[in-house]
């Protein structure tokens, strides 16, 4: 495992109207480690697509383990050629999986990636698509895109369209306090921080909560159970109207967050 001095908090919760509709949640996140460095990706899979978690899940882990398998073969994250190169990783995964299928599945291989490749020298934050990213407190949003329609890699499979993994930031590690990878579904989290949970008084709360609260890294499910309850339906019942009063969860979209704090004396 990595020597990083970095803790870290992940999760997802499926979107309100996703669970509406009856679709899966279609993010997806991977956290991996090696004696070369740490790795982290989310990725959103196109919604319109009925199965592109398939693509998300595969897509989370194919970045994450090419990634570590590039920086075993003295891969520097500094050096141009280290995206353009997990891109065609990613791809050529991609690509033996729709022969092997023997189906059209590009649509489920339609997602947006965030990712951070972190190594003892430096920490490179990448995307290709929408989503979020936040780097020792300054929250920056990917898109969103003309027709709501982001730049998926896997367009180069069946158009050849040049979509590439795109550097967002390369800073030496020891200046990373903390850093957040979040889809877009967290953008539209930070927009509630004055909103007040379904039948509570507690608010939402700024994003920076996930990573200045300790209880998100000691508790391995803290923050899959403070996303779990902000999207939470509360349900009352009204005995003199006869009615049931429903308040909706808050969180519309599948919502997914990695979170990497440096441990507290460590440099």
């Amino acid at each position: 495992m990595s020597s990083l001095p970095f803790d870290v908090a992940a999760a997802s919760v499926q979107g309100r109207e996703h669970a509406r509709a009856g679709r899966n949640n279609q993010d997806a996140w991977c956290v991996r480690a090696s004696e070369h460095g740490l790795v982290a990706v989310v990725a959103d899979g196109c919604g319109s697509q009925p199965c592109s978690e398939l693509g998300a899940q595969l897509g989370v882990r194919r970045v994450a383990q090419a990634a570590l398998v590039r920086l075993a073969e003295d891969g520097r994250v500094d050096e141009a050629g280290f995206l353009p190169g997990l891109r065609e990783d990613v791809l050529c995964l991609l690509s033996e999986l729709r022969r092997e299928l023997g189906r059209d599945t590009l649509g489920d291989f339609l997602f947006t990636v965030v990712g951070a490749v972190l190594t003892p020298s430096h920490t490179l934050v990448f995307s290709a698509g929408d989503g979020v990213w936040c780097l020792n407190g300054e929250v920056r949003v990917l898109g969103p895109f003309a027709n709501n329609a982001p730049p998926y890699l896997a367009y180069a499979l069946s158009s050849g369209a040049q979509t590439p993994l795109v550097a967002q930031a390369l800073v030496p590690t020891q200046d990373v306090r903390v850093l957040m990878l979040g889809t877009d579904g967290v953008s539209d989290l930070a927009k509630l921080a004055q909103t007040r949970l379904p039948a509570s008084d507690e608010q939402v709360g700024e994003l920076s909560r996930f990573w200045t609260e300790d209880r998100y890294f000691t508790n391995p499910d803290a923050l899959r159970r403070r996303l779990a309850m902000l999207n939470r339906e509360h349900v009352r019942a009204d005995f003199e109207a006869r009615r049931l009063e429903r308040a909706p969860g808050l969180l519309a979209d599948d919502t997914t967050m990695v979170v990497l704090r440096r441990r507290m004396g460590r440099a």
